[in-house]
């Protein structure tokens, strides 16, 4: 089974070797024909600690790292 990959930004940087990134999706409401934000924050391991507040990045799915990590960083974008 492919493993999920995401983008979003990353709000928090304060753990050890853990970023927060909220991933947002947009879709369309089925009733109102609007187009909605909804957004999620996932917890990914970022092992060189090198990713700060503000920065694009990509996470994966992986393995649980701990009880709420279940997502590495896999890379930054421009």
């Amino acid at each position: 089974m492919p493993k999920r990959i995401l983008q979003g930004v990353v709000v928090s940087d304060k753990n050890d070797k853990t970023i927060v990134v909220k991933v947002e999706r947009r879709f369309t409401d089925p009733l109102l024909k609007k187009t909605i934000r909804r957004s999620k924050k996932y917890h990914a391991h970022d092992e060189t600690n090198s990713r700060k507040v503000g920065e694009r990045v990509s996470i994966r799915e992986c393995r649980p790292v701990s009880k709420n990590k279940t997502w590495e960083v896999i890379g930054t974008e421009a």
